[in-house]
């Protein structure tokens, strides 16, 4: 029999003290569990537009069951039967209160994300997704947030990744491209974080052996991600902006190793080379350069990804041609960091030298006189790198897949300072990047939140 009660109330007070009653039950069995948490639903779903109204209400609902008695005493089983509710219920009011508690108990706890996926979560957040956001956006940005989260902590299931058909990928770009401009719109953020975690999975999935034999197909998974960038990269400009945009601002490690190894697959397939305009790939020149020179001397893995992704975004991109965007900056910074015990950067590392060697060698950088830079300087700095090894180096997609962080890890500026710009373009040639005065690259993006690249040099 179903526990069920009928409410009366008269203020917003009432309705938060009969939900802190509710959740506060004593419960010995499982049956009576069920009835608490069907009642707890229920409650919140029957009030939700009058006492319940902003994404905080939803929020402050969620944790008044993280932190009860109620699910403090049997959390296991609170947590499977919200997951078990997550795959049968479709009202969307149910689902947005059930998307809101695992959201925020997975983000303390990865364990409720491990049994999600366990369960089948993937794809039924697929088919959620999918049924769009015109009846409700919070609830759509939720389910996205929802997504990024279980498929940044672990390795998705080759069976699940199958389930992700060309259309939802699509789906997304188009999301991106219809966005206004507005940086502060709360879609920006959740969208491209889904699109980089399925790189991301799919790049594990290429170059990782599965853990279960027996669920491997016989040939590699496609990339989703990159087949539709290759075949249509013309029609989704704005998701290119946007990455740009978000790795100038991101200070999570984690989040811009993301990013990082899309760009790499970007730079690295020949489809893709000339994906962003010229101006904006000035614009991610220039964070690269600001970012290599304020890393702390900590973050070695970070440092080694920035540098994989320098030399095919040099050798393959518009870069590459007339006029020479910044060469004389990069070679200086190049020579730096080719010094044994820099002053900016300390001891420098073998990979980080056969890295910097490689960029070096790059056709444009090394074939012209450089004004300025003595031939002295660049013969001491640069080609002093030991030749056979860095001339051996390759690109390996294999190595960058490999480089990892945990989320929530933060890059701090080497001088705790936000580094600025210099010389960004004014405005892309799509007319959606452009520099404020404060240096600080701006335009239709987002704002900022697991895996690395070695790929020799």
């Amino acid at each position: 029999m179903e526990f069920e009660v009928s409410y009366t109330l008269d203020n917003e007070q009432q309705f938060w003290d009969e939900l802190e009653e509710i959740v506060s039950i004593q419960c010995q069995s499982h049956e009576l569990i069920d009835n608490a948490l069907r009642s707890y639903l229920n409650f919140v779903t029957n009030y939700k537009g009058e006492y319940i109204q902003t994404e905080y209400d939803i929020a402050r609902c969620s944790y008044r069951l993280l932190e009860s008695s109620l699910f403090i005493k049997n959390k296991d089983y609170v947590r499977r039967q919200i997951v078990y509710s997550l795959l049968q219920e479709d009202s969307p009011d149910l689902l947005h209160l059930i998307i809101a508690f695992l959201l925020f108990d997975g983000r303390q706890n990865d364990i409720t994300f491990e049994m999600m996926n366990e369960e089948g979560g993937f794809p039924r957040l697929l088919e959620l997704i999918q049924q769009g956001r015109d009846d409700d956006a919070g609830l759509h940005r939720m389910l996205l947030e929802l997504l990024y989260e279980m498929s940044r902590i672990q390795r998705l299931r080759t069976e699940d990744l199958i389930l992700i058909e060309d259309e939802f990928v699509t789906y997304m770009f188009q999301i991106i491209e219809g966005l206004s401009d507005d940086v502060n719109d709360p879609y920006h953020y959740p969208i491209i974080r889904v699109v980089l975690i399925l790189n991301e999975q799919y790049m594990c999935s290429a170059h990782d052996p599965s853990p279960d034999q027996n669920t491997r197909p016989s040939t590699p998974l496609t990339n989703k991600v990159m087949k539709i960038l290759s075949a249509q990269g013309s029609a989704y400009k704005t998701f290119g902006e946007n990455i740009i945009l978000l790795l100038n601002r991101e200070s999570e490690t984690s989040l811009q190793l993301l990013i990082l190894k899309l760009l790499y697959l970007l730079f690295t397939t020949p489809a893709t080379y000339e994906y962003f305009y010229t101006n904006d790939l000035h614009v991610l020149l220039d964070i690269i350069l600001r970012n290599l020179l304020d890393l702390p001397p900590s973050s070695t893995a970070l440092r080694h990804t920035y540098l994989r992704v320098l030399y095919p975004l040099l050798a393959h991109t518009q870069l590459k041609n007339p006029p020479h965007y910044k060469r004389n900056e990069l070679m200086r910074l190049l020579g730096m960091m080719a010094e044994d015990d820099n002053h900016h950067f300390g001891a420098i590392d073998e990979t980080t030298k056969r890295l910097v060697g490689r960029c070096g060698r790059v056709g444009w950088l090394k074939d012209e006189e450089t004004p300025g830079l003595s031939p002295t300087w660049v013969k001491n700095r640069l080609l002093s790198v030991d030749l056979p090894s860095a001339m051996q180096s390759n690109l390996s997609v294999v190595e960058v897949t490999t480089q990892r962080e945990r989320p929530g890890v933060q890059t701090h500026s080497a001088s705790e300072k936000n580094g600025k710009i210099v010389g960004v373009s004014e405005k892309s040639n799509s007319g959606a990047v452009m520099a404020g005065n404060d240096g600080i690259v701006k335009g239709v993006g987002v704002g900022q939140s697991p895996f690395e690249v070695d790929g020799g040099p």
